[in-house]
C-alpha cells in the first residue's frame, strides 16, 4: 500500500466513505509507482555492526510461514520506489543499455592527476579516494597481489548486473592510473591499523602505493566508485523500519525486493549481501530530499572474495554452520561436508567459481539475512522472471565489462554465469504455478499468458484449467459464469461481462511439477485491463 493510499484510506475514515472503505480495488490500481521520495527532515547517520549482525541472525530462530510481501501493488509487481526501480524486469534493454549500467559518464578523467584525499592500508589490498580533474570524486579499490583483475572485474560487472535488475548502485569505473600521477592534497586524512584517524602523509601515499599490484606497463588497474549523489547516512537494516524516516513504512523484512534479492545473490554468488553492503543517502537540499537505498560493494561476488579467492565453503555453509558441525560431531568427524570434494576451475582473474555441485536451495550467504529467510515462492517467481530476462549474449556482454586479459577466464566466468541461471530457474519455476505477464488484446479482447516454467524448459506438454467469476468489488463476492473448461493454449477467450469486475482461476497441469496446480487468480476490469494477481502457495 502506497503512502498515497496511506492518505486516502485516512481521509475516508474521517469522513466515514462508507462501501468505499471496502473496495478490493480502487480506481488508482496498479499503483506503479510508490511515493516514499515525500520531503523529510534529513535523518541522523547510523553505524551497524556486521559482527553483532552475524552473531545475532546466526542464533535467532527463522521465522515461520511469512505473510505477502508488503510494498507489493496489486498485480503482485514491485513498484519503483527508493528501493527498487523496475528496469529488465518492465521492459527490454539493449545489450548497449546493459554494458553501460548505471554509469553516466566515461569514468574518471586520466589525462590529469588525481589529488589523494583519504587512504587506508589495513587489510590484505589497500583503499584511497580521490578526486579528478573534473572534481568527481570517486571511491578506489585494487586487485590482491597475485590474482590480477579479480576484484576489480566483479565489481564493475556485478554493479551492471544489479543495476539491471533494478536496484540502486554507484557507477563503477575500471580505470588505469600511473603512480606518479597521484597527488596528494593538502587536506588528505589517513585511517591506519585500528580505524584510528590522522592526516596523511607522502610516506601513506608510497606505502598503500607500495601494496598496489602493476599492470605490465607500470600502471595500477584499479575500479574507481563513483560517490553516490547526496549525503551518506550509514547502511540500511534487513529487518524493521529506519525511525527516523517517515516515508519508511513498510518492515524491510517484507519488502519483496529485499525478500527476493536471495534470488540474485544466489545466481551471482554474492555471499557477503548484509547491511555493510548497502547505503542509505540522503538526495536533495536539507529538509526538501528524501532517503534512497543503495547496495554497493560487488567485489566479493562469484569466484572473488573482495581481497582474496573464494574459498570453496563460501556460498555452501554459513560463517557458524550449526547443522553441518552438529553432523561431524554426531558421527566422530567420519561426515565431511560434500562442498569439499568440489572440483573447480580457476583462473587467477577469475579465481574459483563452479556451476556444477551449486544448488540454489542449498546456497548460503555468509550469515542468515532476516529478508532472504521471509522469502516466499511468489517473491522468488517474480525475481526468476527478472532473470529469465538475461539472454546467453546478455550475460556474455556484462561479462565483458570486466575487461579480462584472458579470453578463456572470460568465457569461463560467462558459461558459469549462464549455467548457475538455468539452475535457478529450474528451481525456482518450480516453487508455484509460473503463469506470468496476463494482459489484454484484440478489439473482442483475449486473455494472454506466459507459462515461464515452460519457456524455461521444464515442461513440453501443459494443460490449464480455468473457471470463470463475476466479482464483487465492495463484497469480494464470486459468482460462476458457466462451467470450468481446459486449453493446451496460453490464451483465453472473456466470458460475456455484466458485472465491473471479472475474475478467472486458472490452474497448470504438467507431468513433474505437482505445484504448477496451485491456483492463480487473475482480476479483470471493464474486460479493459488486468488490474489483480492473487497467487496460493
Amino acid at each position: 500500500m502506497s503512502r498515497q493510499r496511506v492518505g486516502t484510506l485516512f481521509a475516508g475514515l474521517i469522513l466515514l466513505a462508507g462501501p468505499a472503505w471496502a473496495q478490493r480495488f480502487r480506481p488508482d490500481d496498479p499503483l506503479r509507482r510508490d511515493a516514499d521520495d515525500l520531503p523529510i527532515a534529513m535523518p541522523r547517520p547510523i553505524e551497524v555492526s556486521s559482527n553483532y549482525d552475524g552473531i545475532h541472525y546466526s542464533l535467532v530462530e527463522k521465522p515461520g510461514r511469512p505473510a505477502r510481501a508488503a510494498n507489493v501493488n496489486t498485480l503482485d509487481e514491485v513498484p519503483d520506489s527508493s528501493w527498487f526501480m523496475n528496469r529488465i524486469g518492465a521492459r527490454a534493454m539493449t545489450i548497449e543499455e546493459l554494458m553501460r549500467g548505471p554509469n553516466t559518464i566515461d569514468g574518471p578523467d586520466t589525462t590529469h592527476p588525481w589529488r589523494v584525499v583519504s587512504g587506508k592500508a589495513e587489510g590484505v589490498t589497500p583503499g584511497f579516494t580521490v578526486r579528478d580533474a573534473r572534481g568527481d570524486l570517486f571511491f578506489v579499490k585494487v586487485d590482491p597481489k597475485g590474482w590480477p583483475h579479480l576484484g576489480t572485474a566483479v565489481d564493475v560487472i556485478g554493479a551492471k548486473f544489479f543495476h539491471a535488475f533494478g536496484y540502486w548502485v554507484p557507477e563503477n569505473y575500471i580505470a588505469r592510473v600511473r603512480p606518479e600521477d597521484l597527488r596528494l592534497d593538502a587536506e588528505a586524512h589517513f585511517t591506519g591499523a585500528g580505524g584510528k584517524r590522522r592526516r596523511m602523509t607522502q610516506a601513506d601515499l608510497e606505502r598503500i602505493l607500495a601494496l598496489c599490484p602493476r599492470e605490465p606497463d607500470g600502471t595500477v588497474r584499479v575500479v574507481a566508485s563513483r560517490a553516490l549523489p547526496g549525503k551518506p547516512l550509514g547502511p540500511f537494516r534487513y529487518e524493521r523500519t529506519r525511525a527516523d524516516d517517515p516515508n519508511d513504512v513498510f518492515r524491510h523484512e517484507d519488502h519483496r525486493e529485499l525478500r527476493a534479492l536471495r534470488v540474485f545473490c544466489e545466481w551471482l554468488n554474492h555471499v557477503d549481501s548484509s547491511s555493510h553492503n548497502t547505503l542509505d543517502i540522503y538526495v536533495g537540499s536539507p529538509g526538501q530530499g528524501h532517503v534512497r537505498h543503495n547496495l554497493i560493494d560487488f567485489n566479493g561476488i562469484l569466484g572473488s572474495s573482495s581481497d582474496t579467492p573464494r574459498e570453496a565453503w563460501e556460498g555452501n555453509e554459513y560463517v557458524l554452520p550449526w547443522s553441518a558441525m552438529l553432523k561431524s560431531a554426531l558421527t566422530f568427524g567420519i561426515w565431511d561436508r560434500p562442498w569439499r570434494h568440489v572440483a573447480y576451475t580457476s583462473y587467477v582473474e577469475t579465481g574459483p567459481v563452479e556451476a556444477e555441485f551449486f544448488r540454489p536451495e542449498r546456497w548460503k550467504p555468509y550469515y542468515p539475512n532476516p529478508a532472504h529467510d521471509r522469502m516466499r515462492p511468489d517473491d522468488a517467481l517474480w525475481a526468476a522472471g527478472i532473470v529469465m530476462r538475461f539472454s546467453d549474449e546478455a550475460v556474455r556482454a556484462i561479462v565483458h565489462t570486466g575487461e579480462y586479459s584472458n579470453p578463456a577466464a572470460e568465457a569461463h566466468l560467462a558459461d558459469t554465469i549462464i549455467r548457475r541461471r538455468d539452475k535457478v530457474l529450474a528451481y525456482h519455476l518450480s516453487q508455484i504455478n509460473p503463469l506470468s505477464d496476463f494482459r489484454l488484446e484484440g478489439d473482442l479482447p483475449k486473455l494472454l499468458f506466459r507459462n515461464l516454467g515452460r519457456e524455461a524448459g521444464l515442461a513440453t506438454e501443459t494443460t490449464y484449467e480455468y473457471a470463470w467469476f463475476s466479482f464483487d468489488n465492495d463484497t469480494e463476492r464470486l459468482t460462476a459464469l458457466g462451467s470450468p473448461g481446459t486449453t493446451r493454449e496460453p490464451v483465453l477467450d472473456l466470458p460475456a461481462q455484466t458485472s465491473e469486475f471479472l475474475m478467472v482461476r486458472l490452474r497448470t497441469r504438467a507431468p513433474g511439477e505437482p505445484r504448477w496446480g496451485t491456483a492463480v487468480d487473475v482480476y479483470l476490469r471493464r474486460g479493459r485491463e488486468v488490474v489483480g494477481i492473487d497467487r496460493e502457495i
